[in-house]
């Protein structure tokens, strides 16, 4: 198989009027490429403009699907080299394979999948067509949580830190009406706030032990527990309550919060989120994307997580419960 794709010039975005769309546009504009054609059933798509407004939209997915293989068939060197990926959560399996079909590669947006067994069929597809997935697992290029890796990665000792996970990102009443707040197609709090985190975590300390993945809180505005990974106790909080902000936070207007303790010691990382999609499609233009293995851990810690039953005795849960 191709571990990489030279140089890719001919983008087309999926799920264009979602929230996390322009910081795709914005990476394609920032790398030097060009954004063929878009899709969203949702015509609110204005922030093209400002982008690739020469750009072919679509609102009718069986439209895209013809003019991107019309493209492929009429000049193999107009077609895409690759799809980017922003629909909602359960999409993103089915998205990932159109993208395969057409000859492209896929840049998907977390969490690639919703359960664990998905990613072995999406292989097994990446062989069969000779592309590759690419996912955006953006917190690994953090400066805050690459520093804290090389820091446990010269640890030698085998030691095992105690973790304490906090996040808090507020959304509004829009949120349990949109396709995020039904679980069956998002996931859930753990997979839509959680999963970069659960990965970011699972990378730098191990994968989840068995057994290790407790709940001690499942709401639909939050969630808490503990997860024991190899070289970590992890005591995990998210939230999408203002009132779970910190009162620093509300008092300067801040809609978000996160932060991880280490044996106490507080790293915030609220910040350094800017440019990171930018980033991401930059070390895949130079062969060094994070690819569909590399989201294993973590999609599997959010299923468990979503199939598990709440424990709320035990006497390892995190503070703010």
């Amino acid at each position: 198989m191709k571990e990489s794709i030279p140089l890719l010039k001919r983008f087309a975005l999926i799920g264009a009027a979602g929230y996390i769309a322009p910081r795709h546009m914005n990476a394609i504009k920032d790398t030097g490429n060009l954004l063929v054609a878009a899709m969203d059933k949702s015509d609110s798509v204005g922030i093209l403009d400002s982008y690739f407004p020469e750009a072919a939209f679509f609102t009718e997915f069986e439209r895209f699907d013809r003019f991107l293989e019309k493209l492929r068939r009429d000049d193999p060197a107009k077609g895409i080299d690759c799809l980017s990926i922003a629909t909602p959560n359960y999409l993103h399996d089915a998205h990932i394979r159109f993208a395969l079909r057409v000859g492209a590669c896929a840049i998907c947006e977390k969490p690639v999948v919703l359960n664990p067994w998905n990613i072995d069929a999406l292989k097994a597809i990446e062989n069969e067509y000779d592309k590759k997935v690419y996912t955006v697992l953006q917190l690994r290029l953090n400066p805050v949580i690459q520093a804290l890796k090389s820091r446990i990665e010269n640890d030698r000792s085998g030691r095992v830190y105690d973790i304490e996970l906090t996040n808090v990102t507020v959304r509004g009443r829009w949120y349990f009406y949109s396709w995020k707040g039904d679980e069956a197609r998002s996931g859930g709090i753990a997979t839509n706030i959680g999963i970069h985190f659960f990965d970011a975590l699972a990378w730098i300390f191990g994968r989840a032990v068995p057994g290790g993945n407790i709940v001690h809180l499942k709401d639909a505005d939050r969630a808490a527990g503990f997860l024991e990974l190899r070289r970590a106790r992890v005591r995990w909080f998210l939230s999408l309550r203002a009132d779970d902000l910190p009162e620093k936070c509300r008092h300067e207007d801040q809609r978000a919060f996160r932060q991880i303790k280490i044996d106490g010691e507080p790293l915030d990382f609220t910040a350094g989120f800017a440019g990171l999609h930018t980033r991401i499609y930059e070390e895949i233009l130079n062969g060094r994307g994070f690819g569909l293995e590399e989201n294993r851990r973590a999609v599997e810690i959010a299923h468990d997580i979503r199939h598990a039953a709440v424990d709320s005795n035990r006497g390892d849960r995190h503070p703010l419960i």
